[in-house]
């Protein structure tokens, strides 16, 4: 299946360097562009698009807002994915787009393979970030969350099983599904399942929205760290 993607940003050069880079792989073929967010709305009204490539400071309508309408009623089967791709490591954007419902993050100069497995990871609904990086993120901007006390616990902390919320803690705390797999002696199948079920009991869309809710929560501390 052809991965239909969607270039958003203003830098036009830049578009046409991941064109040149998307269209080179067999199974992604770039069907849309837009220098802003409100065109890339109005592009995809009539354009059916599998993965959006979002740049986060962009004039007229940014980044953050466009990916807040884009995935908002996200839970269509098929609404695009927006992958965030920004020029600095740690980017207020971008931790407002992982929160406005963004499925990842990347550096706009992550090396072409790495953006191509972040593309099809998203399209998969898999793991879209590199942990590291997710994790660096969080702990930048967790301090400007509303403090734990005064933000009472999301009540569907309590659907959990044990066992489930030991599975979100090492999510939120950066390591994937095989890791978590060899931290607790589990097949990497039975991690999946287990996250799996952790999205659906807190109606999250993915593992980025999942690490957000557990920094938010006090599940974790800035650090990576268990929570009070």
């Amino acid at each position: 299946m052809t991965i239909r993607v969607m270039l958003v940003d203003d830098q036009a050069l830049l578009r046409t360097g991941f064109r040149m880079v998307l269209a080179a792989q067999p199974d992604m073929e770039v069907v849309a562009e837009a220098g802003n967010g409100v065109e890339a709305l109005e592009v995809l009204r009539s354009t059916q698009v599998d993965v959006i490539l979002m740049d986060v400071r962009m004039p007229h309508l940014d980044g953050v807002e466009a990916t807040r309408r884009i995935c908002e009623g996200g839970q269509k089967e098929d609404a695009p994915k927006v992958l965030i791709l920004t020029t600095f490591d740690l980017d207020e954007y971008a931790f407002s787009a992982l929160k406005a419902g963004a499925s990842g993050f990347m550096l706009k100069d992550v090396p072409p393979g790495e953006l191509l497995a972040a593309i099809r990871a998203v399209q998969s609904g898999d793991a879209v970030v590199a942990p590291s990086t997710t994790r660096r993120l969080l702990d930048r901007f967790t301090p400007m969350l509303p403090a734990t006390s005064a933000a009472p616990a999301r009540p569907e902390l309590e659907r959990l099983t044990e066992r489930e919320r030991e599975v979100l803690l090492l999510v939120a705390q950066g390591l994937s599904n095989g890791e978590i797999a060899a931290r607790l002696v589990l097949s990497e199948a039975t991690v999946k399942t287990h996250v799996g079920r952790i999205l659906t009991k807190l109606s999250l869309r993915d593992r980025v929205q999942a690490v957000v809710l557990a920094y938010e929560t006090g599940l974790v501390r800035a650090g990576g760290g268990p929570g009070a």
